[in-house]
């Protein structure tokens, strides 16, 4: 059978995704792509196999993975374990990201201790500017000056209590396409945690704000995965709407990731409570990833049908993984990206919703916007 073949353009063109001819030619000097046959005229020709290998390299560039890494990853023979090798060049560029989240981490709050200054600062603020334009920077005395700015700016705080709103309005990304209610809530996870960046790893389904309020004024059952998460629910306000709290790994000697995982495999008890949850409850994971992964299987299966799940389990490869089969169900859901989240961050997501539910019952605006 004849082989189709394309040309460097029809190849990037079939890729998409910025791809040019000029980095298709770096990827060939690098190895990334593999030498192919050329035409009379000299001009290489590629195959849909070259099109699905350059699709991988794509991929994992953005990934964040270095080109030397793809190379390896991809020339690895699937049957063989990773080299040693190359799982230290990667736990290498982990520790080199995370440097980088570090610096980036300081410049942040270096901007956020001047754009989130309230009105009663703003002279302080001005001042602060007009110093930083005369600092001598080279010199050991200008850090001292650097040091001597923000203790001048931290006297002002003194004097009066923080605005909290005021300083997230010039911190925070355009919300203006959120409803109010779920602006609420996102203002909220961002306070409870001290960093603005959590806006852009927070994913809620279409109809989640709906159904959690829906749930709720059915006086609905809230599921916790441990006594932790269920302690820093607003009991007042669920008991008001005739919300019952119930824990799911009935233990209080259990106060951490790591204990709430290991209980949850170790005991058949809790996996069986897990498929008994009523029907139409609020479900709130705020530890054990194995939880979220046990209760999204039994979504599939259709054993369990939560109103709502809020997801936001710790840990470093577990509940990644969690979240995006959490993502992938039909059930309507709150959670974090990635490694993100804790017990705090998921009953502070109940809560907002709660309280915005009370105060607010006749809100509708979350049925226009997300």
């Amino acid at each position: 059978m004849k082989v189709e073949h394309l040309t460097i353009k029809e190849l990037t063109e079939a890729v998409g995704g910025g791809v040019t001819p000029r980095m298709v030619r770096h990827y060939h000097t690098l190895g990334l792509l593999p030498p192919v046959q050329r035409s009379e005229g000299n001009y290489r020709l590629y195959t849909r196999q070259d099109v699905q290998r350059l699709q991988r390299v794509i991929a994992l560039k953005q990934q964040g993975f270095q080109l030397s890494h793809i190379r390896q990853l991809l020339d690895s023979p699937s049957e063989e374990p990773i080299n040693p090798t190359l799982m230290a060049q990667l736990q290498q560029q982990y520790r080199s990201v995370i440097q980088q989240i570090t610096r980036l981490r300081q410049t942040a709050s270096a901007l956020e201790g001047l754009l989130g200054r309230d009105l009663s600062c703003q002279t302080t603020q001005a001042e602060a500017l007009a110093q930083l334009k005369q600092l001598d920077v080279e010199a050991q005395a200008g850090l001292g000056q650097l040091d001597q700015l923000w203790t001048n700016l931290d006297a002002e705080t003194a004097t009066h209590p923080e605005v909290f709103q005021e300083a997230l309005q010039r911190l925070l990304p355009d919300l203006s396409h959120y409803s109010e209610v779920t602006v609420h809530l996102l203002h909220q996870l961002v306070l409870a945690c001290g960093d603005v960046s959590l806006i852009n790893f927070v994913r809620l389904s279409q109809g989640a704000i709906a159904a959690a309020r829906e749930a709720l004024k059915a006086k609905c059952s809230v599921v916790t995965d441990v006594p932790a998460v269920a302690t820093m629910l607003d009991q007042a306000r669920l008991a008001h709407l005739g919300c019952s709290v119930e824990t799911l790994i009935d233990n209080p000697h259990i106060t951490g990731a790591s204990e709430a995982e290991q209980a949850f495999w170790d005991h058949a008890l809790w996996q069986k409570r897990l498929q008994q949850i009523p029907k139409g409850s609020v479900l709130v994971i705020g530890y054990a990833p194995s939880v979220l992964l046990a209760a999204c299987q039994l979504i599939e299966q259709q054993k369990i049908e939560p109103a709502l799940v809020i997801g936001m389990p710790i840990g470093f490869s577990h509940a990644p993984a969690a979240k995006r089969r959490l993502v992938e169900t039909q059930t309507p859901y709150i959670t974090l990206q990635g490694s993100l989240g804790g017990g705090l961050l998921a009953a502070v997501a109940l809560n907002a919703l709660v309280e915005t539910l009370i105060e607010k019952p006749d809100c509708h605006c979350y049925l226009t916007c997300p």
